[in-house]
């Protein structure tokens, strides 16, 4: 074992005893189009720069695009972990931002179709990350499918992207009562997208915490309105976070602000001790579904 491994090994072991656990979040959108991926990027870049470290799944099955908006290229997929017998930690992708991610591929959609051993192994690797990183954003693929919605109730947090457009406020409350119908008991964090105005965005945010409140017995928490905004094309274009090449626009000072609300909020008050570990749950659900 060289250095390099024993300290890292060495690591692993302090993380375990402090009983350490990255806080698990998924960010999801009930349509495509709404900038999702997007704002899973820049939440992360901005995470890294209040000194947290993060992790990004990249689960858009079969149409993972993180890279592609880094402008880096990655080898690996979660597939490669399934296909060649890779760890998740191998599959660990890391970018000039100092952020970490794995692909999604199309490995994902037949992991409950994988015997126990495949099962365990898979959620030891999740298991063994979480005591490396401050948090893990999945970013989830538009809409809801059967091996999403495991991942989708075990996490601490979810963070509901929609525009003010009604076909996606309606598609994502049908998201928010598809995850809290199935049992999920996560808290949802609204963050409405290419807003022509700060007002409208917010009476969008309001009728979707309405409905969720109304329908569903929920709380929801806002965290801020993203305007309309031409860097975000330039800045895909030139496969650039938005708020690496154009921190002063006022979408990346929302987004600043979207982060800040979230860190001091709820999003950091829950007592992990206190509740079921995303890793039990995950198996949890996993094992359900797989009777």
């Amino acid at each position: 074992m060289t250095n390099h491994d024993q300290a890292a090994e060495l690591r692993k072991r302090l993380n375990r005893l402090a009983g350490r656990r990255a806080k698990t979040i998924a960010v999801v959108s009930g349509k495509g189009g709404v900038g999702k991926s997007n704002i899973s990027l820049n939440f992360a870049i901005e995470l890294t720069q209040n000194g947290k470290k993060v992790l990004i799944f990249d689960m858009d099955i079969g149409m993972g695009n993180i890279h592609v908006l880094t402008g880096q290229s990655a080898v690996y997929s979660i597939a490669d972990f399934f296909e060649k017998g890779l760890s998740l930690e191998e599959l660990v992708y890391k970018d000039s931002e100092g952020i970490s991610y794995i692909l999604g591929g199309s490995g994902l959609s037949q992991l409950i179709e994988w015997d126990e051993s495949h099962l365990s192994r898979w959620l030891n690797d999740v298991e063994e990350l979480q005591q490396q990183y401050d948090f893990l954003l999945f970013d989830m693929g538009a809409g809801a499918t059967k091996e999403a919605l495991n991942i989708l109730m075990s996490v601490d947090d979810i963070i509901v992207v929609t525009t003010p457009e009604p076909t996606a406020i309606t598609d994502a409350y049908s998201m928010m009562k598809y995850i809290h119908t199935h049992g999920g008991e996560n808290a949802f964090y609204l963050l409405c997208n290419r807003a022509d105005s700060e007002r409208e965005g917010q009476e969008a945010a309001k009728r979707l915490q309405q409905a969720v409140h109304k329908f569903l017995g929920k709380e929801s928490f806002e965290l801020g309105v993203l305007p309309e905004s031409t860097v975000v094309k330039k800045a895909v274009s030139a496969q650039t976070p938005f708020l690496t090449a154009y921190p002063n626009a006022k979408i990346s000072k929302a987004l600043q602000e979207a982060v800040r609300i979230y860190r001091q909020g709820q999003g950091e008050s829950l007592n992990q001790s206190e509740t079921a570990s995303f890793i039990s749950k995950l198996r949890h659900f996993f094992v359900k579904g797989r009777r």
